[in-house]
C-alpha cells in the first residue's frame, strides 16, 4: 500500500475514518468541477461522467490493485478481486443506491448504448481469454490489449457527439470559471485518492483482524472502499439533480476496472491470477448487475426505484453469500 498506518487499533479505527470524511467532501467539490467544465466546455454531463469523473475515482482501484498485484506481500487474488468487486459494487450497490435516492431521466440513449456494448465485448474477451489460459490468468498480451482499450475508450469519448442532442445550459448561469474548475478537480481527485487509501488500509487491517480471507476482502471490504468516490459522486449528482454525471461515472468507472486495473498489474507483471470463484462467479455477475442496469434505461429511457431496490438487495445477497462461503 501507499501509505504506513500504525496498527494499534484506536488509530487503526480514527485513521479509517478520517479516509472516510476525507472522500465524502472530496467527492462533492469532484462533481461541481466536473459540472463547471463540462457547462464551460458545453459537454454533455454524460461525457464529462464516463471520461473525467471516472478515471478520477477509479484511481484508488489502479493503486490497490497494481500494488497487490507487484507486492510481493500481497495476495494477487486482491488485484482481480478489487477489480471485479467494485464493478459490482458500482452497479447494483451505487448505481442502485442512485435510483432509489432519484431516478435517472432522459436518458442519453446513443451516449450509454456503445459504452455498454464496449463494456460487454470487454468482459467477454476477458473471460475467453482467461478460460483459454493454461494458467487461467491474464498475460503480459492481453493485458497490453486491455490498456489500448482504454485509450481507445478515451478516443472515443473525445471524438463522438452524443446525437440525442448537445448539452443544453442556462447561459445566464454563474458558472466558476474554467482554470478554477480544472484546479478543484484536481485537488479534489488528490483528496481522493488520500482518502481511499486511508480508509482501505485501515478498514483491511480491520477484517483481517476477524480473519476474513483475502478473496472476501478484495470483493467487499476493499471494493466498498475503493468504490466509495463513485458513492459520493453519484449520491451528490443525484442530490443536485445531475444525474447523467452519477450514470456517466458509473459505466466509465467499471469500464476502467477491467481496462486499466486488471490491465496495468497484468501489462507490468505479465501475470494477474483468476480464482475459478472470480471467473465463473464474479465476472458474470458483473456482467449480469450491468445489464440489468443497463438495459432497462435503454428500452424506457429512464431508471427507476424498483429497479434501484433489485439492485442493492442483490449486492446484500452476493456479500451475505461471499462471506458464508467464505471465499472457498
Amino acid at each position: 500500500m501507499v501509505f504506513s498506518v500504525p496498527e494499534s487499533l484506536p488509530w487503526t479505527i480514527v485513521l479509517f475514518f478520517v479516509g472516510l470524511v476525507l472522500i465524502c467532501i472530496a467527492g462533492d467539490k469532484f462533481v461541481d468541477a466536473a459540472v463547471a467544465i463540462a457547462k464551460r466546455l458545453k459537454i454533455p454531463e454524460i461525457v464529462v461522467g464516463a471520461t473525467i469523473v471516472s478515471l478520477g475515482t477509479t484511481l484508488p482501484e489502479i493503486l490497490v490493485s497494481t500494488t497487490a498485484a507487484v507486492g510481493s506481500a500481497q495476495s494477487p487474488e486482491i488485484a482481480v478481486g478489487n477489480a471485479l468487486g467494485s464493478i459490482i459494487c458500482n452497479t447494483a450497490l451505487i448505481a442502485g443506491v442512485g435510483q432509489l435516492i432519484r431516478p435517472t431521466r432522459d436518458v442519453k440513449k446513443s451516449s450509454v448504448r456503445w459504452r455498454m456494448l464496449f463494456f460487454v465485448a470487454t468482459a467477454v474477451l476477458l473471460f475467453a481469454s482467461v478460460l483459454m489460459s493454461s494458467g487461467r490468468s491474464v498475460g503480459r498480451v492481453i493485458g497490453v490489449v486491455l490498456v489500448l482499450g482504454f485509450c481507445l475508450y478515451a478516443f472515443l469519448s473525445i471524438k463522438l457527439k452524443d446525437s440525442d442532442g448537445e448539452a443544453e445550459y442556462d447561459e445566464n448561469e454563474k458558472v466558476m470559471p474554467l482554470w478554477a474548475a480544472f484546479l478543484m478537480l484536481v485537488i479534489s481527485a488528490a483528496a481522493l485518492f488520500v482518502g481511499a487509501n486511508l480508509l482501505v488500509e485501515n478498514g483491511q487491517l480491520l477484517a483481517e483482524r476477524l480473519g476474513v480471507p483475502d478473496r472476501v476482502i478484495a470483493v467487499t471490504f476493499i471494493a466498498l472502499g475503493t468504490s466509495l468516490p463513485e458513492l459520493v459522486t453519484t449520491i451528490s449528482s443525484a442530490v443536485k439533480g445531475q444525474g447523467d454525471v452519477g450514470l456517466g461515472n458509473i459505466i466509465g468507472a467499471n469500464l476502467f476496472n477491467i481496462l486499466l486495473v486488471i490491465g496495468l498489474p497484468a501489462t507490468i507483471t505479465g501475470h494477474v491470477a483468476f480464482t475459478n470463484k472470480a471467473l465463473f462467479l464474479d465476472l458474470p455477475l458483473a456482467l449480469l448487475v450491468m445489464c440489468a442496469l443497463i438495459l432497462p434505461m435503454l428500452i424506457r429511457k429512464k431508471g427507476s426505484r424498483i429497479q434501484g431496490a433489485i439492485l442493492v438487495l442483490g449486492y446484500i445477497g452476493y456479500c451475505v453469500y461471499s462471506f458464508i462461503t467464505k471465499g472457498a
